[in-house]
């Protein structure tokens, strides 16, 4: 999956080859995915974050800028509709209401299925600014160089954002009980 193939076949889908778009969903959809499961916690809502990214991206495939890799143009397109989805849920929600607990009992699952899931929860009680540099890190495997690409800031701020997200993270596992290494 190469930054030329990808611009290959957008420059195929602009010039009237739609089925160029398939190849671009093929080979991203997963990751958009999962990041937007991460964010959001729910796989229905990721799933159609996911869809909507690339709507928008195909509709504005002609303001694509072939010196930036579409992988980071169209993770940016799925991060500006989280963070919209979000605020409408947050709206929609109110600010009282407590998150839907789905911690299962040690009895039903193995306990690495509890940590990991005690990690997801840990997750949704960050911002999502420190959340998403967890997930872009950790579980995309972004240099800091694409996470400084994809969130259109430094460096040095993505480093500083994932040392504070760290720090806050650690903090909220050590409350639930979970061991950080």
């Amino acid at each position: 999956m190469s930054t030329f193939d990808d611009q290959a076949l957008v420059r195929k889908c602009l010039a009237g080859e739609t089925e160029a778009f398939g190849e671009l969903i093929d080979r991203h959809q997963r990751a958009l995915f999962n990041t937007a499961l991460r964010m959001t916690g729910d796989s229905e809502e990721a799933a159609d974050l996911t869809q909507s990214a690339f709507v928008k991206a195909y509709e504005k495939l002609d303001s694509y800028r072939p010196e930036h890799k579409f992988f980071s143009w169209i993770y940016r397109i799925l991060v500006n509709e989280t963070i919209n989805a979000l605020k409408q849920r947050r709206q929609q929600q109110g600010l009282d209401m407590e998150p839907e607990s789905s911690d299962p009992t040690p009895d039903e699952l193995h306990e690495t299925n509890v940590r990991n899931l005690r990690i997801e929860t840990a997750l949704r009680e960050l911002s999502f600014d420190y959340r998403l540099v967890i997930v872009l890190r950790y579980f995309n495997d972004m240099s800091y160089q694409e996470m400084s690409e994809i969130l259109a800031v430094p460096e040095k701020t993505v480093k500083s954002r994932l040392y504070t997200a760290r720090q806050n993270l650690a903090t909220i596992l050590g409350r639930m009980g979970v061991v950080t290494p």
